[in-house]
């Protein structure tokens, strides 16, 4: 076989570029135009594209030198296949690659399709492969293995390759349908020992070939600039179609396509030189797709009006009927017969125009959707609902509902209006309908795909208003939109923006908030009261997006907890902390150490940081007192600190301590829970809750380790005239009873203003149960919340509190007494505490042994009061027999 008429015969194939179509694969090849797509292994790698190049090439050559005879190259429509196959004769015929091979034939299976009759394979050869010798077929039939067969658009052959409704042949003299023949030499029965490089777009067909299949992803990124660089000569003009293409809703799920690039950058290039602007969804691209190719054709808008019409009536055809491609009787059957010459700028012909035998197919299933909404709009013969619509092709269309949503607006669908005369209007007022009543429903609901589907229609409509009238307060617009793909951020951005502004944007658990996802979805964020990105992972490029939105936004809440953001992407999300109205910053686990960014925060004069939640980092001592340091700055707004579990010890508390007097401090709430601060550490902290400059009043010391001993430091900071504390939680810490004695003392000084106390698992006994008591009844505690659960005092420590609840000097009204060991014997005091009390609204009794005789009365005395507002029984020995009594009182939780 000759290599050189090979590729003559490859470099003089017929054709025409096509808007649709792309550009010829041998023009490509021959103007060193040609961009290798990428494959799936290569990004699995890592390749750069100098290496993918070879990375396809030596996958498909050391793939079929081995045992395996069948490469399956897989991709989506336009991902370069055809091109790619079509490199690789040329490149063989070079003497490049595939060298172990001596004949190579290429073959178009949408053309094959439409074969007929009865064919041997040597027939076949000598009729469909005019380059190869006939005396050439001897050597072929002696050693098939050194053959490859190329097959093309294997997702457009009409017929089964299912092997078992075929008698497949073995003799290429045999003369069998073409079905048959096709079926043979794949599975391997004709010509045994030749190999086979099949490409197609996902089919079913494949369930039925067996070998190695090759993913083809097309181009990303980088072959994108490239191939706009290359297009385009003006570099401006260049990275103006790029940025635009990839930042519009619509592109992304396409433009991976070298086609479709070919297309952008064709149309992009009509638009630029005519100054025209570019589109902004995908259903103003394709409008001005198709003005741009019914313009040159010069028929009058009744023709243009047929043609489509009859283009319709094929995409539905292909859509419902799932055929690929149709047939010239069938192309007659829609209405084309004074349109066959003109289509070619439509479809794609395989075979002659004039021979019978010649098949016609979509380019792209986009362009088939896009014909089909706009013929629904345009038919005036028909008034088929949306709704029957959307069930007669259903699965078998992606964006058909974006282009109706799109053409359903006048100044989108005018220019079509101009060339093919005016929409029906009452298919337009169906949809509009439609669209409206499906939208509310969608967003009163908790499924975010179709909440993503509606910001997407709303998109393409681009109209503010609709948006407006959509989006009511009933819409969930405050659920969790996590994990937006890119054009969901764009069509969420471009509601937000319509919307005006967003009480809060919840992305919580973005896996990936990338550098292009942050950017698009900066004005939405700017616009949102509240943002939510806790769970999520941030790029180290989309932290300046974000911070460029709080500089310039309205946030006054951000939620960054378990984003484990670090110090250096902190250090960038610091930029815009310093200059904005964030009010609330909760950092939770986001491994941060240093703290030296954040005091820069604290104390800049136009931050406006009230809120400060930094549980779970490792900040240590040092971290920390650079915060107490920035807490002396006159700037410093900050008013609640939380810094849980963040491996603080007494050394830092003096620091505390010195910012609580310093006078400039606003800090009213600090939280240390679980941090191993010690006695020593309340020392030192006593010492400033005398101070008179000292405004601190909630103190949280949950789980710090301390004892009894540090109880005399901080009777001393109770009794002081100057301590302004009103909630002091000790929960979790081994206080003995002299200790705890010590607290009552100070808590019964006329004037303490402690009104929250947490003494939850602190070993407290009977006696001090009893000094709680007494103290609530005192007249001078100003006691309303009260937490003791898991002392095990038993019924007869907490009957003491019963009675004092019952007192009318007490003012308590919530009391939590969970895991005390209570049993039914309580219930009676209980009840009449209930009763009696004027105050008490909240009873936290989880965890106890309260059996079913309790219930009955439990369940009466609450739905009795006025005043009590919960009861929370969970967790106590009741049986399934009392749930229906429980559910009587909504009260009660059980």
């Amino acid at each position: 076989m000759d290599k050189e008429t090979v590729l003559t015969h490859i470099l003089n194939s017929k054709g025409m570029s096509t808007l649709l179509g792309g550009k010829l694969p041998v023009n490509v090849i021959t103007n060193n135009e040609y961009i290798l797509p990428l494959t799936s292994e290569a990004l699995v790698t890592d390749r750069n594209i100098d290496n993918n190049l070879s990375s396809l090439d030596q996958c498909i050559g050391s793939t079929l030198s081995g045992e395996v005879k069948t490469v399956i190259l897989v991709g989506p429509e336009g991902s370069g296949k055809t091109t790619a196959l079509q490199k690789l004769i040329v490149d063989w015929a070079k003497g490049e690659h595939l060298q172990n091979f001596s004949y190579v034939f290429y073959f178009r299976l949408r053309e094959i399709s439409s074969l007929e009759g009865m064919l041997s394979l040597e027939t076949f050869m000598q009729q469909h492969q005019s380059h190869f010798p006939p005396q050439d077929m001897p050597l072929l039939l002696q050693k098939p293995e050194d053959a490859l067969f190329l097959f093309d658009d294997l997702d457009q052959y009409r017929h089964s390759l299912d092997p078992s409704i075929h008698s497949l042949c073995s003799d290429p003299s045999q003369a069998v349908s073409v079905t048959c023949l096709m079926a043979s030499l794949l599975h391997g029965s004709l010509l045994k020992g030749a190999a086979f490089l099949v490409a197609t777009r996902p089919t079913a067909c494949l369930e039925f070939l067996s070998g190695t299949s090759v993913e083809l992803l097309g181009f990303l990124k980088p072959q994108r600039e490239v191939y706009f660089n290359r297009f385009f000569n003006d570099q401006s003009a260049a990275n103006k179609a790029l940025m635009h293409m990839e930042r519009t809703l619509g592109f992304y799920d396409f433009c991976n396509s070298p086609r479709f690039c070919w297309t952008i950058c064709s149309i992009y290039k009509s638009l630029m030189d005519a100054g025209g602007n570019l589109p902004e969804t995908l259903s103003q691209l394709y409008v001005d797709i198709m003005v741009y190719l019914i313009k040159p054709l010069s028929l009058s808008k009744d023709c243009n009006r047929d043609l489509v019409l009859a283009l319709g009536r094929m995409a539905s055809h292909c859509c419902y009927d799932q055929h690929p491609s149709c047939t010239r009787e069938e192309m007659v059957s829609f209405g084309f017969q004074q349109f066959l010459s003109s289509v070619g700028v439509f479809l794609a012909i395989g075979g002659d125009l004039e021979h019978y035998t010649c098949v016609f197919s979509f380019h792209s299933q986009l362009m088939l959707e896009f014909i089909l909404a706009t013929c629904f709009f345009l038919d005036k013969s028909t008034s088929e609902v949306v709704e029957k619509m959307f069930e007669k092709h259903k699965g078998h269309t992606n964006v058909l509902d974006l282009f109706l949503s799109g053409l359903s607006e006048p100044i989108q669908h005018r220019p079509l209006e101009t060339m093919l005369g005016e929409f029906n209007s009452d298919q337009v007022m169906n949809f509009k309908f439609w669209f409206k009543s499906s939208s509310e429903a969608a967003l009163k609901g908790f499924y975010k795909d179709m909440h993503y589907r509606c910001f997407h229609l709303l998109h393409q409509a681009q109209n503010e208003s609709l948006v407006k009238e959509i989006i009511t307060s009933s819409a969930l617009m405050g659920m969790s939109y996590g994990d937006l793909s890119l054009p969901d951020c764009v069509a969420l951005s471009y509601v937000v923006t319509c919307l005006g502004e967003m009480k809060q944007l919840n992305l919580y658990h973005t896996r990936n908030l990338t550098e292009e996802k942050a950017q698009v979805l900066a004005p939405a964020m700017s616009l949102s009261h509240k943002i939510i990105l806790s769970n999520s992972s941030l790029n180290p490029g989309a932290v300046p997006h974000l911070a460029s939105a709080l500089c310039r936004g309205i946030t006054k809440e951000l939620d960054l907890s378990h984003t484990n953001i670090g110090d250096e992407k902190f250090r960038s999300l610091c930029v815009g902390l310093r200059d904005c109205e964030l009010h609330k910053l909760n950092l939770l686990a986001c491994n941060l150490i240093s703290c030296e960014d954040l005091g820069s925060v604290l104390t800049s004069a136009t931050s406006q940081l009230v809120v400060l939640k930094m549980m779970f980092n490792p900040i240590g001592d040092l971290g920390f007192t650079r915060l107490c340091k920035a807490l002396h700055s006159p700037h410093c707004k900050l008013q609640e600190l939380c810094v849980q579990s963040c491996q603080l010890t007494a050394a830092s508390m003096e620091a505390l301590s010195a910012a609580l007097c310093s006078g400039q401090s606003e800090l009213r709430k600090v939280d240390l829970t679980q941090n191993t601060i010690g006695d020593s550490g309340v020392e030192a902290l006593s010492k400033s809750l005398q101070h008179p400059l000292c405004r601190l009043q909630s103190l949280i010391l949950f789980d710090n380790e301390l004892t009894g001993a540090c109880c005399p430091y901080l009777k001393q900071a109770l009794m002081s005239e100057h301590c302004s504390l009103s909630e002091l939680d000790l929960s979790v810490n081994d206080l003995d009873q002299e200790g705890a004695l010590l607290l009552c003392q100070a808590l019964s000084r006329p004037g303490c203003p402690i009104e929250k106390l947490g003494l939850k698992r602190c070993e407290l006994t009977q006696s001090i149960f009893k000094e709680l008591g007494s103290l609530l009844r005192s007249g001078t505690s100003q006691l309303k919340s009260l937490i003791v659960g898991i002392n095990k005092v038993g019924d007869q420590g907490v009957k003491y509190l019963w009675d004092a609840v019952s007192h009318r000097s007490c003012l308590l009204q919530e009391l939590d007494v969970e895991m005390t060991d209570l049993t039914d014997a309580c219930v009676e005091d209980v009840c009449v505490a209930i009763r009696t009390s004027k105050t008490l609204k909240s009873l936290e009794m989880r965890n106890n042994s309260l059996t079913d005789a309790s219930v009955p009365v439990l369940v009466k005395v609450m739905q009795d009061s006025e005043i009590m507002q919960e009861m929370n029984l969970k967790y106590n020995n009741f049986s399934e027999d009392v749930f229906d009594t429980l559910e009587e009182c909504k009260k009660i939780r059980y």
